[in-house]
């Protein structure tokens, strides 16, 4: 399969696996060890749509209490001034 970089042209990637942040109306999960292609030059990552359908299924029943997340931890948030 020829696959380029859409952000640098790089022909070669190498399968990984990364963290994901997930983050809808003021609301974030994330979520460890994510499958990802990643750009061997720039780093860029890809995702399958199979993988990000899991993950805003994950998201989706996580904040309806349909199912609990592994850990959970507080995040300072800050404005920009």
């Amino acid at each position: 399969m020829n696959k380029t970089c859409n952000f640098c042209g790089n022909r070669n990637f190498r399968d990984t696996r990364t963290e994901y942040i997930c983050k809808h109306d003021g609301k974030m999960l994330i979520v460890e060890d994510v499958p990802c292609e990643q750009c061997e030059f720039c780093g860029e990552q890809y995702f399958k749509a199979d993988v990000l359908k899991k993950i805003e299924q994950d998201f989706l029943d996580v904040y309806a209490h349909r199912r609990k997340a592994r850990s959970e931890m507080t995040v300072p948030v800050e404005q920009f001034a």
